[in-house]
């Protein structure tokens, strides 16, 4: 899944560069951050585009996904369940309770069948729901600035598909961008919009049951 507009307030001045935290500092800073946020849901507009700078093959990056946007919804609930739709300009559906990744394409009556263990580090957007921890031990944590809650994570593993991942929070907590910059020169911006925090929501949401007819892959 490729995810995540490019926002100003992760910029610093060169005149006067913004006091930054540790790697001790920033993670603990973002774990306070996480812990807050025991569900959310959200709207959501994703659009990648090529890395200029990047060194990757341009063959790499696939033209079909360029500079086009993506909308949908999410909903996340901590530890474990996230549930992410896709619905423009097509439709793909990404949801686990916490043990089971279901990645779903109505088109192609298919559904990939993946386990989490094995996905938290290649797909960003399940970082929001996650346990903590673990994520902390994939990952070295950075703020570039202590005065703004804007977070960037490098995996450990540099065998990802992602180079880098930074994850923005509004004044009340809640996530409100995603920037992902991945091994195949693409960059990935999304914006999170209607943002609702820590309310209920349907436990039904995080249960996929393939509907009849399609083909389930294991991977």
């Amino acid at each position: 899944m490729s995810m995540v507009v490019f926002f100003s307030f992760g910029m610093t001045s060169v005149v006067n560069a913004a006091p930054t935290a540790t790697d001790q500092q920033a993670t603990q800073a973002l774990v306070r951050q996480l812990t807050g946020l025991r569900s959310f849901s959200a709207d959501f507009e994703q659009t990648t585009k090529a890395n200029i700078k990047s060194n990757a093959p341009k063959k790499a990056v696939s033209a079909q996904h360029l500079n086009q946007k993506f909308t949908g919804v999410m909903k996340v609930e901590r530890p474990g369940k996230f549930y992410w739709e896709t619905m423009a300009p097509s439709k793909q559906i990404i949801v686990t309770s916490g043990k089971t990744i279901w990645i779903y394409d109505p088109d192609l009556q298919q559904v990939v069948r993946q386990t989490v263990s094995d996905q938290v580090a290649n797909t960003p957007a399940l970082l929001l729901s996650g346990n903590t921890a673990q994520i902390m031990q994939s990952y070295t944590v950075s703020q570039p600035d202590v005065s703004k809650s804007y977070y960037t994570l490098i995996p450990k593993n540099t065998e990802g598909s992602f180079q880098d991942l930074s994850i923005g929070f509004a004044k009340d907590g809640t996530p409100n961008v995603m920037i992902l910059n991945d091994a195949l020169g693409q960059t990935t911006t999304i914006n999170f919009n209607r943002v609702i925090k820590n309310t209920k929501i349907t436990p039904s949401t995080f249960n996929f049951v393939p509907p009849k007819g399609t083909d389930i892959i294991d991977q």
